[in-house]
């Protein structure tokens, strides 16, 4: 039995973290191929950066509820069918890793997608609120300071798992602990090209002109 819940939840929430939300947003309101815009990238900071900051708020609301929604259905489900804590806690982290996968690679778009800020911030306030609420004042700050939108999710993505350890919390299994971690570090992998423009300099500052190729700014 966990063995098929576990591979179910891995499954559904893949496939919801799949929905490319900013793609199909500016396909359907501005008739355009936000893969094309700015960085290329179907998160919210380019749909932002492409002229419709609209299409962005909604597009970061509807990727972080694809992330809590994983998350909470997936407890809820493990909850209905009778399994035992440790089990349904497990399923929870499955999910939310491949939730967040999803977004990354999805499925529609040739597994190519965002960097999983959005997806990973839904995750993180259904499995430790508190510290996703410190992560998002993290990323306020740094973004204020700096305006540089993937140095704030970066130093949000480190500081999540260690406050999510230090703040009060239930116990967790050696898999929903490894999920605390291992999510942020997907985060911060997908950032390694805007780590090399940061440390280079050439990092795109928010709302400031820079480059137009796909590929060239900061997602």
């Amino acid at each position: 039995m966990p063995l098929i819940f576990y591979s179910v939840a891995a499954l559904a929430a893949y496939l919801l973290g799949s929905i490319p939300f900013g793609y199909l947003l500016v396909r359907f309101f501005r008739k355009e191929d936000i893969r094309q815009k700015g960085s290329g990238n179907i998160g919210a900071t380019n749909v932002m950066r492409s002229g419709s900051k609209g299409l962005g708020a909604v597009t970061f609301l509807l990727d972080v509820l694809k992330g809590s929604c994983a998350v909470l259905l997936c407890g809820v489900c493990a909850t209905r069918w009778g399994l035992g804590p440790d089990v349904r806690a497990n399923a929870i982290a499955i999910a939310a890793l491949f939730v967040v996968l999803g977004h990354i690679y999805t499925v529609w778009l040739g597994f190519k997608g965002g960097k999983g800020v959005a997806t990973a911030f839904g995750v993180f306030l259904a499995l430790a609120p508190w510290a996703a609420l410190v992560g998002l004042g993290v990323f306020v700050l740094v973004f204020a300071a700096s305006r540089y939108v993937s140095l704030g999710s970066i130093l949000a993505a480190i500081t999540f798992p260690v406050l999510a350890l230090l703040l009060p919390h239930e116990p967790r299994t050696v898999w929903a602990t490894a999920a605390l971690f291992i999510i942020p570090l997907i985060v911060i992998l997908k950032h390694h090209q805007n780590i090399a423009r940061l440390m280079s300099g050439t990092e795109y500052r928010f709302g400031k002109a820079g480059a137009s190729k796909p590929g060239t700014t900061a997602a």
